[in-house]
Parts: C-alpha cells; structure tokens; sequence
C-alpha cells in the first residue's frame, strides 16, 4: 500500500464520481493492458545499474491520457500534477512516486513510432474485438476525414508541412493537412486506417481499405465508379456506395435519391469513429509535423475509439452497474 497524502485521502471520501474518473474507470477496464505490454516490452529499456526507467504501464497510461485529453507532452506533465484522477490511472502518488517530466513522456512515444507499435496496438484490438465477435467482416463502410495542419509560415522553418497539401471539402472549403480513411464494420469499428495529404483522391485509396471478404460495400458520392459497381457485381458484393450523377444535366432520378437516403442510414456509422477521436478527444488538427508521426497517433486513436465504442458490452456486468 502507497502512503496517501491528506490531499489524497479527502479525494478518495468525496460524494461525487466525476464524469472524467467515470471514463477513466470504463477505460481501464476494457483496455488489454497485459497484452499491449507484451508488444512494448522488448523495445522499452531495461532497468540496469544508472538510471531507472519509469514502470512501463504507467508510461503507456500516461500516453493514452494525451490521447483522450488531447494533451502534448508538457500539458501531460502538468495534468499529472493538477488532476488527481490522472494520477490514480496513471498509479501515481505523489509522496512516493515520480511524475514523468515532459522529456520522459516525449521519449516514450517516440519509442512507439520508431517501431511502429502502435500500428500493432491498432491490429491487437482489432484482433480482440474480431474474436469477441463484436467486429464484424460481412460488410465494410468507407469513409475519410480532413485534419487541419497549421497553414501559416510563421514558425521556426519559414514553411508549411511539405507532406500536408490543400484539399477540397464537399467541393467547396479549402482544407490544408491531411487526410484519415478508413474502413470500418457496419457498426462503425475501424477495421483499415490509411493516410494520405489532403489532396488525394478518396477512390483512388478504396482498394487499401477493403478486406477482402466483403458482401456489401458502402460508401459516399465521393466513392463511386460504374467499374466499380461492374466488377463488385461479378465478384458477388453488393455495391451500396451511394450513385452520383453524370453530369448537371443528368440529376438523379427520385428512385437514385432515396436508395442513397437509404443506404446513407448505414454508411452514417463509419463516421462514429470520426466523431470520437475528433468531437470527443479533439483532434482536429495535427499536433506533429509531417504523415508519419500523426498516422502513428491516429493508429492509437482508432484502436482506443473502437475500445470505447463498444465499452459497454465490454464492461464485466459488476462494472456497467457500478457506472
């Protein structure tokens, strides 16, 4: 047992479960830590006769905290010291323990890109949910996401992101950064992540994002093809991705309209996850320069969305009626 401080003690008596204890409680429960660490465990240091590396699941709980809160590494540090509940998931007591400075924090998730582990978080959760029977492969939705890189010149390299470019949005905002696809389920789960600039074409990544095992395909204007729609016909998929016209004087019939009203009841789940990691953890705009280091963050992100999203039926029964 930890030795509390005063502070500690009259948070633990408190009347009230905050909303942010409450998810960080759900989040804990459903979140494979073992098997996570098992990935990072070769690749983190080993303790040796200097100085101690910080306990492994505490960095990785620190790590996915900046996800949810959306924290860079020096906010993360200060959150440690401000929030309590932070310091509980992270197993942190301040009279005995040693909050990770920005410089640790900063080191770890460079750990992870550098052997891309979180691409291998992403396909362990997704591996999980496949055997639990909650991912399912009868039917991929695909979908893509514009996130904002900063457009200005006025930084220490006199320029913009070389690998963000500008790209359209519903044809008529102007966005610069770059672009997530993805693949999901017919419930929403990612099941396929590819980024790209901003400007590149949605269709052109559609063969990234399928599977292989699909039976129907959904997706928006933005994805049709009549080769498409021809070649997923032979193969016995049924092609659901909503039809655009040919041209202005060609407009959809009434019969096109609501067959993609219809088919749009669907394909609105793939952008459950966008929901997540932009509207609920706020990541609408890089945080690092150029694709790599943000696809990285995005893997991590999908995975932990896809964990949130079914938490519920995740959840031990004792734990959804505790909640």
């Amino acid at each position: 047992m930890k030795q509390m401080t005063f502070a500690s003690a009259a948070w633990q008596n408190k009347g009230k479960v905050t909303r942010r204890e409450r998810f960080l409680g759900e989040m804990d429960a459903v979140v494979p830590w073992s098997r996570i660490e098992a990935l990072i465990e070769p690749h983190y240091p080993k303790a040796g006769n200097g100085t101690q590396p910080m306990p492994m699941q505490r960095m990785l709980r620190i790590y996915f905290m900046q996800q949810w809160f959306n924290l860079s590494d020096p906010a993360a540090e200060d959150a440690l010291y401000d929030s309590e509940s932070m310091r509980r998931f992270a197993g942190i007591e301040l009279t005995e323990d040693t909050v990770p400075d920005e410089t640790t924090i900063l080191r770890f998730r460079h750990l992870l890109e550098e052997h891309r582990l979180t691409e291998q978080i992403f396909a362990l959760v997704r591996g999980l949910l496949e055997q639990k029977r909650l991912l399912v492969k009868s039917g991929t939705i695909v979908d893509a996401t514009i996130i904002d890189a900063p457009p200005s010149t006025k930084n220490e390299a006199k320029a913009r992101d070389p690998e963000m470019k500008q790209g359209k949005k519903n044809s008529r905002e102007w966005r610069f950064g770059m672009k997530a696809h993805v693949g999901t389920d017919t419930n929403g789960l990612v099941h396929t992540l590819v980024t790209t600039d901003a400007a590149a074409s949605e269709i052109k990544q559609l063969p990234k994002l399928l599977h292989g095992a699909e039976r129907e395909l959904y997706g928006d204007q933005a994805y049709w093809s009549e080769m498409h729609r021809v070649a997923a016909k032979a193969h016995g998929v049924r092609y659901r991705v909503n039809r655009r016209p040919a041209n202005r004087e060609r407009p959809l019939t009434q019969h096109q309209r609501r067959l993609n009203r219809l088919r749009s009841a669907t394909r609105a789940r793939g952008e459950h996850a966008f929901h997540v990691i932009k509207n609920l953890w706020g990541f609408t705009k890089v945080r690092y320069r150029g694709l790599a280091k943000n696809t990285a963050r995005l893997f991590t992100m999908f995975a932990l969305a896809n964990l949130y999203m079914v938490r519920r039926r995740l959840l031990p029964l004792q734990e959804t009626c505790r909640c």
